[in-house]
């Protein structure tokens, strides 16, 4: 069975709510990994609005979008049956879905190793179980990750039957491989500052937020109009990718709205200027895997 075919029988069989057989995540197909691995011969291209080689702009509305009726997807980069090999990831950040799903939908029962997934709820509550034992309620102000390790099966479903969730999806390859399944959530609502970037999410379980098996940073920050904040970069050979969530902004005078995407590499650090009031993720990831 080839990546294709896997991916599509995997989403049909997710969408029904059914469990995905074990046999699928044997020697003889391809694990999470290995699909994902398999893509990235190519990284991205250069944005040509400002004439340097370390920056690339993914504009909201040239994403891939899959719309199931019960998920509506998203695609920063490339995934599932959405193929650009222009925009197969940047550095270790491999996935990130902008996604929406119906009341009472969800993801079945599905198979995962070896990746780093972090999940960020933006509306509704998103109810979560996996094999390891877990059993929780993720929702706006949450943070939750999972590190598939070895590996894990868990199923993610809107948990209410008259509003949608919306929540963003994101996967990092790891900096270890086959480390053992481990599941996290907390509420950034201790942490959590206006007009100052926050940050949800390192390499080192004593810090803010919560803590993954990568070099990596992400940082939040709702900024009102004319705020301005420099941030920088954590790790000599990180870039940093800035998802707008809401409003607009520019970062090293790069011009964003809603849901633009921002790759910044060999730089020391960014500097965000909110223009109308925004919200903004940024990812502060190694460029080599």
């Amino acid at each position: 069975m080839n990546r294709k075919s896997f991916l599509k029988k995997s989403l049909l069989l997710s969408s029904m709510g059914l469990v995905i057989p074990k046999i699928w995540t044997t020697a003889a197909s391809p694990s999470t990994y290995d699909r994902l691995m398999d893509n990235i011969g190519f990284n991205h291209l250069p944005n040509n609005e400002i004439k340097t080689m370390n920056t690339v702009l993914h504009k909201a509305n040239t994403r891939g979008n899959a719309n199931h009726g019960w998920l509506n997807s998203y695609h920063t980069f490339s995934f599932a049956n959405y193929h650009n090999p222009e925009r197969m990831h940047f550095g270790v950040l491999r996935v990130l879905n902008d996604d929406t799903v119906a009341p009472g939908k969800g993801f079945g029962k599905h198979p995962h190793d070896n990746m780093e997934i972090i999940s960020i709820p933006l509306e509704g509550d998103l109810k979560h179980e996996d094999s390891m034992g877990n059993k929780a309620i993720i929702k706006k102000g949450d943070v939750q990750v999972m590190s598939a390790g070895t590996g894990v099966y868990h199923s993610e479903f809107n948990s209410n039957e008259d509003a949608e969730v919306k929540f963003l999806q994101i996967w990092l390859f790891p900096k270890t491989k086959n480390v053992q399944p481990r599941y996290d959530q907390i509420s950034l609502s201790d942490i959590a500052r206006k007009n100052e970037l926050y940050q949800i999410l390192s390499p080192n379980a004593n810090d803010d937020g919560v803590w993954i098996h990568q070099d990596a940073w992400f940082h939040l920050g709702e900024f009102d109009k004319s705020i301005t904040q420099t941030y920088s970069v954590k790790q000599n050979g990180n870039g940093v990718y800035v998802f707008v969530l809401a409003g607009e902004c520019a970062v090293n005078g790069q011009q964003l709205q809603t849901r633009d995407g921002f790759g910044v590499s060999d730089t020391t650090e960014l500097e965000i200027a909110a223009q109308s009031g925004a919200r903004i993720l940024l990812m502060d990831v190694p460029m080599t895997i």
